[in-house]
């Protein structure tokens, strides 16, 4: 018999998801494309004509091209390393500037690397220093320098963000672990799943990093349940690769649902909290207004 299609955008959904089930988010929903794309590799190969030419040279000619083709790559590196860095750091809205500038870095040995490559014994070193410094400033324009101050962390106690970052780094190794554990069983379905389960997992991270004092309340989401939901994954990935079995399959998608249903809860709870503290500052405020003759108008406004 014929069956009716229903998916999500149809007129007349008939497949409703159930009551008490998180909306589902696109796991690519508000993440922007990675900094360390296309420009940053090529950064990678640039440096390899170097290499062509450096053995048809005499002993110092490839030492100094070779330590030019040294010196790029590791330039390369730290270029891709700090775009990471950069989009991770963008990615949140409390966050600590990165221990080591390595785009500048970066932009500094890209100069070095132009220098050593356009040196040759005998002739000005005008043109390598040129060279050089016209390097360095181009790769400085074109990445930009490395964040240099920590963002939305005006009051916030540092030792509270020191153990909610150690937190959420451990909550990200957890999914992590899980990503690579259902890339193996090899079905887009599921690997779709685990990511609208990140999805709804960094959700909470955010909210605990906006407000460190929610790390109590999250703290057995960030550790106990992400490290049984990766084990769990871990498990399921080696029955399915071996067996095939449907009963694992729906017993694994119904977990991710569960999961996913109270990490979106408790991430709510912790909202509504931080709304409770704010209707109470404001009831405070009002008060002590009230108590000097002022009061607070519909626009916020103090009259």
């Amino acid at each position: 018999m014929a069956e009716r299609f229903g998916g999500p955008y149809s007129p007349d959904n008939s497949r409703r998801e159930k009551p008490g089930t998180p909306s589902r988010k696109h796991p690519f929903e508000g993440r922007r494309p990675t900094r360390a794309g296309g420009r940053v590799n090529m950064l990678f190969f640039a440096p390899f004509p170097l290499v062509l030419t450096a053995f048809g040279e005499n002993a110092a000619g490839l030492a100094v091209d070779l330590a030019a083709f040294g010196t790029l790559i590791l330039a390369a590196w730290l270029t891709r390393e700090g775009e990471l860095a950069h989009e991770a750091y963008e990615a949140r809205k409390v966050a600590r500037r990165p221990a080591i500038p390595r785009k500048i870095f970066a932009s500094v040995l890209t100069g070095v690397g132009l220098f050593l490559g356009g040196f040759a014994p005998g002739v000005s070193v005008l043109n390598p220093v040129i060279f050089g410094l016209l390097g360095a400033v181009l790769h400085f324009l074109a990445f930009g320098p490395d964040p240099l101050k920590d963002k939305g962390m005006e009051g916030v106690d540092r030792f509270q963000q020191h153990r909610v970052g150690r937190a959420v780094e451990e909550g990200e190794k957890y999914l992590a672990s899980m990503r690579e554990a259902i890339q193996r069983v090899g079905d887009r379905h599921l690997i779709r799943r685990v990511e609208q389960f990140q999805t709804t997992a960094r959700d909470l991270f955010r909210t605990v990093e906006e407000d460190p004092r929610d790390l109590t309340a999250a703290r057995r989401y960030l550790g106990v349940y992400l490290m049984g939901a990766r084990d769990a994954t871990v498990k399921f990935a080696d029955i399915w690769t071996r067996t095939k079995d449907q009963k694992a399959r729906a017993d694994y998608e119904t977990l991710l649902t569960d999961l996913e249903t109270n990490f979106a809860a408790r991430t709510r709870t912790l909202l509504l909290d931080d709304r409770s503290d704010l209707d109470v500052e404001i009831e405070v405020l009002r008060d002590r207004l009230a108590r000097e003759g002022l009061s607070i108008n519909g626009k916020g406004e103090a009259q």
